[in-house]
C-alpha cells in the first residue's frame, strides 16, 4: 500500500475544509485525489490497497463530535448520523420497532466485525464489487472503453438498469432506505449543504460512471433522516445469498406497507442502484384482494424491464419469487390490519 497522510479533524467544518474539492487526475486506472473521507475504512482501505483509489490523504470522520448517533427529529422521525456504526443501527430499539426493514438490512451486512467497524455513510458510498473493476481490468469505471462483464463473467451483475456498465450496488441498508422514503443530508463540496431523497442519491451508469452516487468532490453523508410517515408500518427485508451468511445479495427485497396503505417494493442486487418497482405495480398491490393469479401477474410485471446477461438469468427467477412472497405477505397484513400498525 502506498503512503498517504492521515488527518483527524476536531469538527465537521474542519473536515469539510480538508476535503475541499481539488484537481483529480488518473494514474493507471486509479483515481488520484487530494483527500478522501474515512469512516470505518472497511471499503476505502481495501480500495487503496487494490489501487482503485489513491488519495494523498485520508480524513478521519469518526472522532468528530455528534457525527455518529441516532436522534428523534421534530417531525417524529429519526436522524442517523453518517458516522453511526452499522451494528448500532441494527441494535437500536427505535429502529427495530419503527423501521424494521432498516434494522434487518443492517443486521445482514457482512460479518459481525464489519458491522462494528463500518459506518452508515461509508456503507452507502462503498464501491461495487465487480471483479473486473476491482482487479483494474480495463472497464468503463477505471479508464477503459467498454464493460467486459457484458460478455464475460457476469453471474453477479445487473439484470435491470444496466448499461453501459452492469455493476450492482452492494449496500443492504441502501435498499431499505429507498423503501422507507429516507432523505440523505450532504455537506461540503460545491453545494455547501443539501438534502436529497435516498432514491435520488444513488445513480445509474447512464447518469455517471465515476461514482455510484450523486456525491460531488468534497461532499460527505452528514446524516440520514427516516420520515415519520414510514414509521411503525409493516416492513421486512429479505436477502438471498450464495453463502448462508457474510455475503453480498444475489437478490434482496425491502417491503414496506405504510400505515396510510401505500406500498413500497425495492429490489437490491439486481441493478446498479436500489431498484424501486414500478409505481403502477405498487398501487395494484396496495389495492389488495389479490388472488394467486393476480399475484403472479404483478410479480411478472415488476420485472418486465429485466434484461439478464448470459449468466445471470437466475436472478429473474429469484426476484420473481421474492416479489410473489412479499405481495402475499402484504395481502395477509392488509386482511389482519397490519397496515394500521
Amino acid at each position: 500500500m502506498y503512503p498517504f497522510a492521515y488527518h483527524r479533524p476536531g469538527s465537521l467544518d474542519e473536515a469539510i475544509a480538508m476535503l475541499a474539492p481539488a484537481p483529480v487526475d488518473s494514474v493507471a486506472g486509479a483515481m488520484v485525489s487530494a483527500a478522501s473521507p474515512l469512516g470505518g475504512g472497511t471499503d476505502l482501505l481495501l480500495c487503496i490497497k487494490e489501487s482503485i483509489t489513491r488519495p494523498e490523504a485520508v480524513v478521519d470522520l469518526t472522532r468528530i463530535p455528534g457525527f455518529a448517533g441516532i436522534h428523534e427529529t421534530a417531525s417524529g422521525g429519526l436522524r442517523i448520523g453518517g458516522g453511526t456504526r452499522v451494528a448500532a443501527i441494527a441494535a437500536h430499539g427505535a429502529i427495530r420497532t419503527r423501521y424494521a426493514a432498516l434494522a434487518e438490512a443492517a443486521e445482514q451486512v457482512g460479518t459481525v466485525a464489519l458491522r462494528h467497524m463500518g459506518t452508515l455513510g461509508g456503507n452507502l458510498c462503498q464501491r461495487p464489487r465487480c471483479w473486473y473493476f476491482r482487479r483494474l481490468i480495463p472497464c468503463l469505471k477505471n479508464g477503459g472503453s467498454s464493460c467486459p462483464a457484458r460478455e464475460g463473467e457476469n453471474q453477479y451483475h445487473a439484470i435491470i438498469g444496466g448499461g453501459p456498465c452492469w455493476i450492482v450496488h452492494p449496500s443492504d441498508p441502501a435498499v431499505a432506505l429507498v423503501a422507507l422514503d429516507a432523505v440523505v443530508n450532504l455537506r461540503g463540496g460545491p453545494h455547501g449543504a443539501r438534502s436529497v431523497a435516498a432514491s435520488d442519491f444513488f445513480v445509474l451508469p447512464t447518469e455517471r460512471l465515476d461514482r455510484e452516487t450523486c456525491l460531488e468532490d468534497g461532499e460527505i453523508v452528514e446524516s440520514v433522516e427516516l420520515p415519520a410517515t414510514s414509521a411503525s408500518s409493516s416492513q421486512q427485508y429479505v436477502k438471498v445469498m450464495q453463502r448462508g451468511a457474510w455475503d453480498f445479495a444475489l437478490v434482496s427485497l425491502a417491503v414496506v406497507l405504510r400505515t396510510d396503505g401505500d406500498v413500497r417494493l425495492v429490489l437490491g442486487g439486481v441493478a446498479p442502484a436500489p431498484w424501486r418497482v414500478a409505481s403502477s405495480v405498487e398501487e395494484d398491490v396496495a389495492a389488495g384482494s389479490l388472488d394467486d393469479d393476480s399475484i403472479e401477474a404483478l410479480a411478472e410485471r415488476a420485472l418486465y424491464d429485466a434484461s439478464p446477461l448470459s449468466k445471470n438469468a437466475y436472478k429473474v427467477t429469484i426476484a420473481r419469487t421474492l416479489l410473489r412472497r412479499a405481495i402475499s405477505w402484504i395481502g395477509a397484513k392488509q386482511v389482519d390490519g397490519g397496515a394500521r400498525g
